[in-house]
């Protein structure tokens, strides 16, 4: 984990530079539905690395990595080809409010649509806890939203910082210092927050005591749009599953750290989840090969696992 903690901090020196970030939002597709966005591909510069090319397409450390498997996150070719992963089935969870999925680092909102408007859902990526420090499984709300907050360390995070020599006060202010960043919106779950940072690293990385981080200009455009009130869940899904015009898509990702050794190998999980979704339909030739290969390559992106037919509902 401090091997972790240390790459994360090596990635900092890469963020001296702002770059704009891309919000990313999309039409709500159809009940049914599930795919939302597209895959890009941009051609590396020589001066680029992963991490910029992450951050200035508002794509998290590991879901660019894992989307790049034979690219060097340092020194990729100059001409090479990147995949930027703008391509997502939506989680299995209520679609309104805030839907957390840890599994991906990701975070989907549901904005209320105004009368005679276009439904829509913005994803935006997110560092989580680390192994030790758990985002914890919950549903909960947003209870408040602050500008400039304050931070206040929680006794075991003060423990922590002490035993690594770096000793913290009991109060942290707004400013530059305060790792809060500017913006954070409070949860009903005690210490808990989704918040920005004073260090742009990390992003889409397991390295938080247990509060979901952002980029700048993301959290920035959370805090105002988002509602007090607004409901708040959060999952737990390396594997996806959904529908897109007649066509099975299924995305897997990485199972996080700590995940108990016997889900990591195990190929069942994946197919049952495919199975529930062939419930309403009928003889659709699911591809099991295909599912197979994208549980091994767990590279994040959706992939069709069937063929385009015309899904004929069930009469149950």
């Amino acid at each position: 984990m401090m091997l972790r903690q240390q790459l994360a901090a090596a990635i900092a020196l890469f963020f001296s530079a702002t770059y704009p970030l891309q919000a990313r939002i999309f039409t709500l597709p159809p009940s049914g539905e599930s795919l939302i966005g597209k895959e890009e591909r941009i051609v590396a510069g020589r001066e680029d690395t992963l991490i910029d090319i992450g951050r200035q397409y508002d794509v998290g450390y590991d879901e660019i990595l894992n989307a790049n498997p034979g690219v060097d996150a340092w020194m990729p070719q100059n001409g090479s080809t990147v995949v930027l992963p703008h391509l997502y089935l939506l989680p299995d969870a209520p679609r309104q409010g805030i839907v957390i999925n840890t599994a991906e680092m990701r975070l989907y909102y549901y904005p209320k649509a105004a009368a005679g408007k276009t439904p829509t859902v913005e994803t935006y990526p997110i560092s989580i806890g680390r192994s030790d420090w758990n985002t914890p499984l919950a549903a909960t709300k947003v209870t408040r939203k602050v500008a400039g907050p304050t931070w206040y360390p929680t006794a075991s995070v003060k423990k922590e910082h002490l035993q690594n020599g770096d000793p913290l006060p009991s109060v942290v202010p707004a400013g530059p210092d305060n790792p809060l960043g500017k913006y954070a919106i409070y949860l009903g779950i005690p210490a808990y927050l989704i918040h920005g940072t004073n260090n742009e690293y990390g992003i889409g990385m397991q390295v938080t005591h247990g509060c979901m981080r952002m980029y700048a200009p993301d959290i920035e455009r959370l805090y105002e749009t988002v509602p007090v009130g607004t409901s708040v869940r959060i999952v737990n899904q390396p594997y996806k599953v959904g529908w897109k015009e007649g066509v099975l898509y299924v995305e897997v990702h990485p199972w996080l750290e700590g995940t108990p050794a016997e889900h990591l190998n195990d190929t069942t999980l994946l197919n049952q989840l495919v199975k529930l979704h062939l419930r309403e339909y009928l003889d659709y030739p699911v591809d099991w090969q295909a599912v197979e290969q994208a549980r091994i390559e767990a590279n994040g992106i959706p992939v069709a696992v069937g063929p385009t037919v015309t899904p004929v509902a069930t009469t149950q």
